[in-house]
Formats: structure tokens, sequence, C-alpha cells
């Protein structure tokens, strides 16, 4: 007889199955399959008819179908980079539910894709503009031009080859981190090509609010995970939280339930904060290749343009009483962008600003609707209006504005007006990133899935490491879309794990986090020298 034999005969419990390994390998189902395709088929038409039917609507004759072949490229890299950007990091969502078997592989990255297009769909545009303020200046001003396209191309392949190597080692590093990699590689290139100090090519205070962004969200994943687990030990007794699960079998229903929900919150989350990302970047080639439909915003009611004059009206009073004495002969673009670029306030800054402010309320009057806007200005109506915000935007940060407090509330009244006009985002925009982002989820995730779940700690993933981890990643993610912040997602959720794991006492794989570590030092440098060698030869090509 054996020994587990006789413990059974002797009336002993049967000894515990350690966890097991979920099964990874096993694949969808041809409906499944059917239906992947058939969404994205569905989702290419939908594209296809919304630009058909923009276009149409502007009346403006095609008389060239090059700018509509330059758009399917650049579309289908953005839309790349958001698929790609969907199994590197949506895998993070899920690894917590495989692990503790709470849902079956297959069904979870399904779950998690679903929730990442509902995340996008309800996003709310702030990240997205966010990142496209970061772009050299006048470069957004000639996004039609082949520095534009050099540029978006530049930014867009760089951070899919970085996503792309890093997913291949199975190493959890951010794609937000790799796409403000790329913006800063292009700027500095760019500032560096107009003979230019490398430095002056880059927001850098936008730039440092968002690394402020990236650096902490890990600290906060971490610390939060940690702290959170341990307040469950404090308050929640059940042992059946804090062990692992025994062999295949699935967690007591509760836990399930709150496992479920907090991967699907994750996925929510990262849809709603990095699906923008692309979508800024799409904004950017509609306005390059078909100004007439997405340069200004002719959805918006003639309601809004009208009040739109009364604020512009006390904006441009504000600014000239401050440029009192001083007088603008010629154009006044040259200037502002000089302040934009510089950061630094000059004679002409003011009284350039307030000619500038005046000729867009000029150009809005004469039209009395922003789809009235005749094809052949509609460019250099938007320009004008995303010029003026961009100074008043660096004007409220400046310590030398001299500005009281009911011409700040004035200023920024002003701008939410240029930004409604010339910061927004099509329906089927949200649509297709969407798509690409939900797809990608379902494809290539299982190499990050395992680092996660796997190789970050040195015993298996229990309930409540998972439950925490991912609590603490869905409140930090949404804390920063509310802020209008790119986080990372991998980075809340792997070090939120290993923060779980080290206060459970359950070890780290030093191997693994040594790697992590230098996938997040790298990202940057990387990123930054891929971009900027890309630009400079896309520049030249174009």
């Amino acid at each position: 007889m054996t020994d587990v034999a006789f413990d059974r005969a002797v009336g002993d419990p049967a000894p515990v199955q350690p966890a097991s390994r979920p099964n990874l390998d096993k694949g969808f189902n041809p409906l499944t399959m059917i239906l992947f395709f058939g969404v994205l088929a569905a989702g290419l038409l939908y594209v296809a008819y919304s630009i058909y039917a923009d276009v149409d609507a502007t009346g403006a004759r095609v008389t060239s179908y090059v700018p509509f072949i330059l758009l399917f490229v650049a579309l289908l890299i953005a839309l790349g980079f958001e698929f790609v950007n969907g199994f590197h990091d949506t895998a993070n969502a899920v690894a917590t539910v495989i692990y503790t078997h709470s849902l079956p592989a297959e069904f979870a990255v399904m779950w998690s894709g679903l929730f990442n297009f509902l995340g996008v769909l309800t996003s709310t545009g702030a990240v997205a503009f966010g990142i496209v303020s970061l772009l050299p200046v006048e470069l957004i001003l000639q996004v039609g031009s082949s520095a534009g396209f050099a540029m978006v191309f530049a930014l867009l392949i760089a951070a899919i080859l970085w996503n792309l190597g890093t997913w291949f080692f199975g190493l959890p590093a951010s794609s937000s981190h790799t796409l403000i990699g790329s913006i800063i590689g292009v700027g500095v290139a760019n500032a560096m090509m107009r003979g230019r100090d490398g430095t002056s090519g880059v927001d850098w205070g936008k730039a440092t609010e968002i690394g402020y962004a990236l650096l902490l969200s890990p600290l906060v994943g971490f610390i939060c995970a940690a702290g959170l687990l341990l307040l469950l030990k404090m308050i929640i007794k059940n042992p059946a939280l804090y062990s692992a699960p025994e062999g295949n079998k699935a967690p007591p229903i509760w836990i399930r339930g709150l496992l479920i929900l907090t991967c699907t919150g994750v996925s929510f989350a990262h849809g709603s904060n990095d699906g923008q990302k692309g979508m800024g970047l799409i904004m950017l080639i509609l306005i390059g290749t078909v100004p007439t439909a997405y340069a200004l915003n002719r959805a918006l009611p003639e309601s809004q343009v009208a009040q739109f004059q009364k604020v512009s009206d006390a904006a441009s009073k504000v600014i000239a009483a401050k440029g009192a004495g001083h007088a603008i002969i010629g154009d006044p673009r040259p200037a502002v962008t000089q302040y934009i670029t510089s950061h630094h306030i000059s004679e002409g800054t003011y009284p350039s600003l307030s000619v500038l402010v005046k000729d867009v309320g000029d150009q809005v009057a004469r039209y009395g609707s922003l789809n009235k806007v005749p094809a052949e200005v509609v460019g250099n109506t938007r320009n004008d209006m995303y010029l003026t915000s961009e100074a008043i935007r660096f004007l409220m940060k400046d310590k030398e504005n001299d500005l009281n407090k009911d011409e700040v509330a004035t200023l920024n009244a002003y701008k939410g007006g240029l930004d409604s006009a010339t910061k927004f985002i099509p329906t089927w925009v949200k649509v297709a990133v969407a798509i690409a982002l939900g797809l990608g989820t379902m494809v290539g995730w299982k190499r990050i899935v395992v680092t996660v779940g796997e190789k970050i700690g040195k015993t298996h993933l229990t309930y409540a490491q998972g439950a925490s981890a991912e609590l603490v990643a869905a409140g930090t993610i949404f804390a920063a879309d509310t802020f209008g912040l790119p986080v990372s997602t991998t980075h809340v959720l792997s070090s939120g794990v290993a923060g779980a794991m080290a206060a459970n006492g359950s070890g780290l794989q030093v191997a693994t986090i040594r790697n992590m570590v230098m996938a997040w030092v790298l990202t940057l440098p990387v990123a930054i020298l891929l971009s900027g060698t890309l630009y400079v030869i896309f520049s030249r090509i174009f």
C-alpha cells in the first residue's frame, strides 16, 4: 500500500495539489476566428466609408489620389502601433486571471479585448493631445509637408520596432515610454537639422510632466499593491484569499468575481489611456492628408461659434492691453512661433499675439461657421488657431506673464474655444483604434503573460496578490486619464505584482526584475536614437 493510500485508509485528508500551470496553448475555435476577421472587415469598411462621407461633405473636388494613398499607408502604420500595443501591454491585464484559474486563457484575452474596445470608445481625448503637444510646433503646422510625414512615420515605426523587440524577449516594456522617446527623438533631430540646439526641439516642460508620470507610476504600483495586500490581511482573515490555486481548481466564487472585476477594470483603463496615443497621431495624419475635412471641427454648432466670437473679443482686449505701446508691421506668426519655441516673452510677444488673435476672430466672423470655411484656407485657419492656443498655453505657465486672475480666466475660456475647433476626434477614429487595440489583445499575448505570471515572484501567484496588483493598476491608470497623462499599464501592473510578492514574503526573481529595469532604462535612449535616425533618413527620402 502506498503512503497516500495508507493516509486515506486511516482518514487523513488527501495532500493538497500544488498549483498547476494554466493551459496557454489552447487555440481559438473556428467560430472565433470567423468573428475576428468579420469584425476586422466591418471596421475597415466603416473607416473607408467615414472618410469618404467626411470628404464628400466638404464639397471639395478630388483632383489627386496621392494624399489618400499616403493616408492609407500612414493609417496602416498608426493602427499597427495600436495593434502591437494591444498584445504587448494588455497581456498584463489577463495574467492574474489566467494564473489564478479564474478564466481560461482564450476567454480571458477575448474578454480583455472587449473592454479595451469599450475603453477606447469612451475616452476623453485629453491624453491624445497631450502627446501631440510634445511634437515640434513647426512640424505640426506643416504636418502635410514631407517633413510632417517623415515625423509621423519615424516615430511610429521606431515605437513599433522597440515594442516588437521587447515582446520577442518577453520583457514587459512600456509602449507609452517608447512613444514618448520616439517623439523626443524626432524633436531633437528636427532642431539639429535646422541648425538649432537639440534641446530646443521639445516641449521639455510637458515632457518632464509626462516623464514624472511614467517614472512614478511603477513606484506607485509597487508600494500601493504591497500596502493593499497588507491591508487585506488585516481586514479579511479568510486564508483562501492568500493561497495559490489547488491544481486546476477555480477559486471560490467571490474571489473569482473580484479577480474578473479587476481584470475588466485594467483592460478598460488601458483602452481609455493607451488607445488615445494612436488617436492623436491619426488626427495629425488626417490634418496633413485631408485638411479640408479634418483641419477644423466642422461639426461644431453655430451657437458655439458665436460664443467663441465673444470670448475672442475679450481675449483680444486683454492681450492688446499687455502689448500697448508696441506696433507690429508684417506677419505676426513668426514672433508667436518664436515664443512657443523659446518660451521667452520679448517685447514683440504680446503685440504679435494680439494681432494673431484679432486675425483668427476676423476669419471666424467672416464665415460665421467652421463648416463654411473655404477648402483653400481651412488649413491656414486651423494653423492660426493652433498657434494661438499653444502660445496661450505657454503664457499661462510663464511666470513673467503678469496676468491677473480675471485675465487668466478670459484667456483660458478663449483657449477652450480654440481647442474645441482644432482638437477633436471623430467617432470613426475611436472605432478604428478600438478595433486595432482590441484585436491586438487576442494575438501574441502569451510571452508577456508568462513573464508576469511565472517569472516575477518565486512562488505561484495568489488570489490576493493578483487582485491587489490589478486594483492598483486600474486606479492609477484611471487617475492618469483624468489628468490627461499617459502612464504605462505594463510598468504599473508588473511592479504591482512585484510589490504584492515582496509584501507577502514570496521572494522576487532577481534576473527578471533586472531585465525589467534594463528594459525601462534602455527604452527612452533607444527610442530617441531610433526615431531620430529614421527621421533624418525619411526627411531625405520624402
